[in-house]
């Protein structure tokens, strides 16, 4: 657990780093802001989770893969833009989420998590893909509309 209960505000992750242990920044409740650099290919599980002050992150267009639970109850979180080189995004990545709105869906996507949106505020979830591509919509977010673009 690299920096695991921190009080650091803000990160800027080194272009040496390739990915983000598991539960690297859990519980750094003073945690605005974070860039990746675009080495970053893969965020571990649980890497944000409970960062309730996050508000802002910058995802690399290398990342392609986003671990499971990864931003669960990052409670300030209230815009992120997804890569297209994301493929997979794990069960809960934004679970908990409040203050998140709207989220587009890559069209790369070919794994979306169980129960990822659950608890969240998402009115809508933006899909690059063709309609029903994807199982499981709308994958816990129980008052989000679900737009296909494909």
């Amino acid at each position: 657990f690299t920096f695991f209960e921190c009080a650091l505000q803000s990160v800027i992750i080194p272009n040496s780093v390739t990915s983000i242990g598991s539960q690297a920044f859990a519980w750094c409740d003073n945690l605005t802001s974070v860039t990746l650099p675009n080495s970053v290919t893969k965020i571990g599980n649980e890497a944000f989770s409970a960062c309730g002050s996050l508000t802002k992150i910058n995802l690399p267009n290398s990342l392609t893969s986003i671990g499971e639970a990864v931003f669960n109850q990052c409670i300030a979180l209230a815009d992120i833009t997804l890569p297209d080189s994301v493929t997979s995004i794990g069960n809960g990545a934004f679970m908990g989420c409040k203050s998140l709105k709207s989220i587009t869906i890559p069209s790369g996507v070919q794994i979306l998590g169980t129960v990822m949106f659950k608890n969240s505020g998402l009115e809508t979830i933006t899909i690059n893909k063709p309609e029903n591509s994807i199982s499981g919509a709308p994958w816990g977010a129980t008052n989000a509309t679900v737009v296909w673009t494909g």
